[in-house]
């Protein structure tokens, strides 16, 4: 009896071992199942380490970004609109990790986790893919880059899609330059990285906002004051330079003539924990994702910083780093009136009408109101509306302090156009003043955006239907457009 109870207990033990192992190799297999199923290997999907069994990618308005055919995958066949969109659309070889062959490739080949690719194999066919973002606009913004590295973002504050996402340095996957990897000019430098989803960048005086915000939280009295800028501020422990002498002025001029001493000053007050507070309230040091993609923390830290170190800080240097993305995403909810949804780049796709974004709550909304009068009047009063015409545009330049060259050069901004509902961020990688480099694109792209909403309103007021004619006032970008 005793070897047969032994026995039953090595079975009972074997037993469990093994459906234990049942259990690790099932788990094993539905958290790795779809990268399984995404190997390089997978002929099915693959072919010589590319994607070609996919549905096709359309822009907003129906334009093909890419689809496959015989076979093959192929892109838009204009080699402007290729490169202006390689970031948003990706290459076939997922070097550009954040684009949509590589961060939408589950719904472009139809994977599920019961059924995996079944449907592609029996279809021939994945599933076909509306972005949110704009060739047009795409390319305006790619040709206003004019050859220089940098980011252009444009978002609706309203929706959350992402209407503008080009990053150079850029190619066109037919004819991608053979010595990327070798090349030692800098020429083509992070050529795979989105830099509006994934680079960080000194933001300079566009900080000046973050730190104005911060002012009017904290200090109740910001308005009413009045300060001196003698062309530099004197802490304790150094010297921040200003970039002027602007003399007597108030908390608005001091925004619009982005006056150093003052903010560096207000930054002083404000101290290490308020500042950070306020920055961090506005999305820096918080990872947000899009669609699923992750995008790049902006960064901001004052721990263990000095006086000067708080100064420098206030005006977007010290060790600060801004992600083109959140800083869209915030100037979207100021205009927004404190909240925004959070940005999208997937609009549709076969199973799904359309996909929603949550919203991102960011300020008090009389916080946000009245930061967004100043931005307003930054433009009105300083910047110039000649400068935008038509567009009511509130925004501010920064010019960013670099060790490696020349400034990097921002501007960030909104339309207060109810028709218009978009904010813009520019960053030129050492392009110099952000008044001279980085706004002009902003306008050129912002032009085109609101020059395509007249047209479509246009052509909407032609038609006799009713719902035609319900929709004649309607903004562009809040139109769906079949695909």
């Amino acid at each position: 009896m005793k070897g047969i109870a032994k026995r039953s207990k090595l079975m009972f033990a074997l037993v469990a071992i093994f459906l234990a192992g049942v259990i690790v190799l099932a788990a094993t297999f539905g958290i790795n199942a779809e990268a399984w199923v995404f190997k390089r290997a997978n002929k099915h999907i693959y072919s010589s380490g590319q994607i070609v069994a996919a549905g096709t990618i359309y822009d907003r308005n129906g334009k093909v970004l890419a689809q496959t055919v015989d076979g093959e995958r192929k892109y838009n066949s204009n080699s402007t609109v290729r490169r202006a969109t390689l970031h948003a659309v990706g290459d076939l070889e997922g070097f550009i990790s954040t684009g949509a062959h590589s961060a939408f490739r589950s719904q472009l080949t139809g994977y599920s986790f019961l059924n995996g690719v079944y449907d592609l194999k029996r279809n021939g066919a994945g599933n076909d893919i509306t972005l949110t973002i704009d060739a047009d606009l795409c390319v305006t913004a790619y040709n206003a880059l004019n050859g220089r590295k940098g980011a252009v973002g444009v978002y609706n504050y309203k929706t959350g899609e992402i209407l503008c996402m080009v990053s150079t340095p850029t190619y066109d996957p037919y004819n991608k330059p053979t010595n990327i990897d070798s090349d030692t000019t800098g020429k083509y430098e992070a050529i795979y990285l989105n830099r509006f989803l994934s680079g960080v960048f000194t933001p300079g005086s566009t900080f000046k906002i973050v730190t104005a915000i911060s002012a009017l939280e904290n200090i109740p009295d910001i308005n009413s004051r009045t300060f001196t800028c003698t062309g530099q501020y004197k802490t304790s422990t150094g010297i921040v330079k200003c970039n002027s002498v602007h003399g007597k002025l108030n908390f608005q001029q001091a925004l619009s003539k982005s006056c150093n001493s003052t903010f560096a000053c207000i930054a002083e007050e404000l101290g290490n924990d308020a500042l950070t507070k306020t920055a961090e309230q506005v999305g820096f040091n918080k990872r947000i994702t899009i669609d699923g993609i992750s995008v790049t923390k902006s960064y901001f830290t004052l721990k263990d910083a000095v006086s000067v170190d708080r100064g420098w800080a206030g005006i977007g240097q010290y060790q600060t780093l801004a992600n083109p993305c959140q800083m869209l995403t915030m100037m979207g909810a100021i205009a927004n009136g404190g909240s925004a949804p959070a940005p999208k780049l997937l609009k549709s796709d076969s199973t799904l009408s359309s996909l929603t974004s949550p919203t991102l709550k960011y300020l008090d909304e009389n916080i946000a109101n009245t930061i967004k009068g100043m931005l307003r009047k930054n433009v009105t009063t300083h910047y110039g509306e000649g400068k935008f015409p038509g567009l009511q545009l509130g925004g501010k330049t920064g010019t960013a302090q670099v060790t490696d060259g020349e400034p990097h050069s921002w501007f960030v901004a909104f339309s207060e156009r109810e028709d218009l509902p978009l904010a813009v961020v520019v960053v030129v990688e050492h392009g110099g003043e952000g008044i001279s480099a980085a706004a002009p694109i902003a306008n050129k792209v912002m032009q085109a955006a609101a020059k395509k909403g007249v047209e479509k309103r246009r052509k909407l007021k032609t038609k006799t239907s009713a719902s035609a004619q319900s929709c004649a006032g309607a903004d562009f970008y809040f139109i769906s457009t079949p695909v």
